[in-house]
């Protein structure tokens, strides 16, 4: 009847007619009977709204499957996930951490080739860049050097963090960062290096899940997740440096709070209530959805 011996070996549906993401934590991911089956225990963390239990999993209908903390998955899932090309990623709590997440194998390669070609001539990589600024000041500036572009971008951020200082009710002396001792510096920019990272874990999974290329950034590119810099930075004044800042404020008030994890709680929180992971897919979407002419 259904070949292989986890059935549905050829049944497929195209990823445009798919849903996205499903978050699953705390349980385990095995298959049964042909099909994907979340298993969840009698133990049920605080604001988790899946019921302990056995849930069948859709999984030919999402796109990729977030499995958060506390979670196991068998070898015949991830065999199964792989024949129907859905994609896992495990991530921590409400995804403020990307610990790994395979390229998606989808079923149309447009928007990587779309990416590819654009970052690959001048004109059209600064194109984009330009539209990325645009997006996160308001305006499409005029000026056709990155480098200026970049110096009006972080004239601009100074103010905002003055500003979001000022509105939260936290002291700003400016932004200080040295890798080798992250935790040697103030309480607002320990909160923004947390804030930073859970934003970028966000967007390493959007970009995951369009199975676009990480490396090809069009504002950043030296790292290897340039791509994901980019698009987390248009998270930055919204989402980054207010929840940077309200945490350094809870944590001043209560001395006793660890930084790292207020932060990630008041990132996360964001992140869900604002929907951004799905708002950056949107993004990268219309990022490339008109790209001008390579001459």
């Amino acid at each position: 009847m259904l070949k292989g011996r986890l059935g549905l070996e050829t049944a497929r549906i195209p990823h445009a007619n798919r849903s996205g993401l499903l978050w699953l934590s705390r349980g385990a991911l095995t298959a049964r009977d042909g099909t994907l089956s979340f298993e969840r225990g009698t133990e049920r963390a605080e604001n988790d709204p899946l019921e302990p239990g056995h849930f069948a999993i859709p999984f030919q209908g999402v796109s990729m499957i977030l499995l958060g903390p506390g979670s196991t998955v068998s070898h015949d899932a991830l065999r199964l996930l792989a024949r129907h090309g859905t994609a896992l990623a495990a991530v921590g709590e409400d995804g403020v951490r990307c610990y790994t997440a395979p390229p998606l194998i989808p079923d149309r390669s447009g928007l990587a080739r779309e990416q590819a070609r654009a970052w690959a001539n001048a004109k059209t990589r600064f194109h984009l860049a330009r539209r990325m600024y645009a997006w996160r000041i308001g305006e499409l500036l005029p000026h056709r050097d990155i480098a200026v572009l970049r110096g009006i971008e972080g004239a601009r951020m100074k103010e905002t963090y003055r500003l979001m200082a000022t509105k939260i009710g936290v002291e700003w002396r400016g932004r200080v960062y040295d890798r080798r001792r992250p935790t040697a510096t103030d309480l607002p920019n320990q909160g923004l290096n947390h804030a930073s990272s859970a934003v970028e874990a966000a967007a390493a999974i959007a970009v995951a899940a369009t199975a676009t290329i990480p490396q090809l950034g069009f504002i950043h590119e030296d790292p290897g997740q340039s791509f994901v810099l980019d698009i987390a930075d248009l998270y930055r004044d919204t989402v980054t440096i207010p929840c940077a800042f309200r945490a350094a404020k809870s944590v001043t008030e209560r001395p006793t709070e660890n930084i790292e994890r207020v932060t990630r709680r008041l990132t996360g929180r964001e992140l869900a209530k604002e929907q951004v992971i799905p708002l950056m897919i949107d993004r990268i979407k219309a990022l490339f959805a008109e790209v001008p002419e390579r001459k």
